[in-house]
Parts: structure tokens; sequence; C-alpha cells
């Protein structure tokens, strides 16, 4: 399929555009959550443990603590959430791409850019309180006392603290 016959081809079921988003969205997850884990470690290291040289050195020091699971804390938010996030994003494209696409003309790339950025306004809202969730999972060192245990348990917590208020409408 050429790629001006790609960028034409409007008519996909939202089912496939749902799968393809809501599974891409889960590989995104599991590749890439340990390297998250150690960015938010390292951000917040000045907070809870300054003894991290460099990004190998908290892969390790995590590793060793925690074994290879530490790297995957804080990740059943981020699955939970990517894959309807993703599938929404998708479908949002799809959406935007007809709205944008007359009849019979494939998109130049302004209409494929503002298909994208329609596609953005179903996701943000869904994705920043699953955010603030994983990065106080994340943070979280092993050994020591822990404020939340897990996803949902973090979730109850901030809504009764009033700290994310939009987690108020999913309960």
């Amino acid at each position: 399929m050429s790629e001006e016959n790609a960028s034409t081809k409007t008519n996909q079921s939202p089912i496939k555009y749902f799968i393809s988003g809501g599974f891409g969205g889960i590989c995104t997850v599991v590749v890439g959550h340990p390297f998250d884990t150690i960015k938010v470690r390292l951000q917040t290291a000045n907070l809870t443990n300054s003894s991290y040289t460099g990004m190998i050195d908290c892969a390790s020091k995590t590793i060793k603590k925690e074994g290879v699971r530490g790297l995957y804390k804080g990740m059943s938010a981020p699955i939970a959430g990517v894959a309807p996030i993703f599938a929404i994003s998708f479908f949002g494209f799809g959406v935007g791409k007809k709205l944008l696409q007359k009849e019979d003309q494939s998109l130049d790339n302004t209409r494929l850019f503002l298909a994208g950025a329609f596609s953005g306004i179903f996701t943000t809202s869904v994705m920043a309180p699953g955010e603030r969730i994983k990065c106080l999972l994340q943070v979280q060192q092993g050994g020591g006392e822990q404020k939340y245990n897990g996803m949902v348990d973090c979730a109850k917590k901030l809504y009764k603290e009033g700290e994310v208020r939009v987690l108020r409408y999913l309960y």
C-alpha cells in the first residue's frame, strides 16, 4: 500500500483502532517502564536517596535492593490506563482524519497534524491521574515503610486526601 493510499484510507473500523492502540500501548509500557522508574528515581533522588551517581548505578542498586521487579514498581497504573488511552488516541486520530478529509482527497501534513492534535483532546484528562499515581508508587524505595500498597490503595488515599480531585469522578 503506498503512503498516499495509507493517508486517504479513513474507513478503518474503530475496533481495529482500539485493538491496535491498546496492544501498542501495553508493549510500550512493558518495554519502557524500567527506564521511567529509573528516571523518576533520579529526578527525586535529592528528596529520597542521594546515593545514585547515574542511570546505571540507579538501575543496579534498584535491582540489588528490590530485584528486577523493583524496576516495574508502579506499572499497574500505566498498564490499566495505557490500553484505553492509546485506543482512544488512535480512535480520536481516525475521527480527526474523517472530519478533516474532503471526499476523494488525501490529507496533507497540516491536516494529519491537526488530526493527531485532535486525538490528544481525548487522552489528556485520562492520563493525568494515572501519571500521578505511577510517580508516587515509583518513588517508594524498598525496605522501608511504604505509604501506598499498589495502584488502587494509592488512588483511594489520594482521593481521601483530596490531592487528586479528578479521582473523585472515578469512585
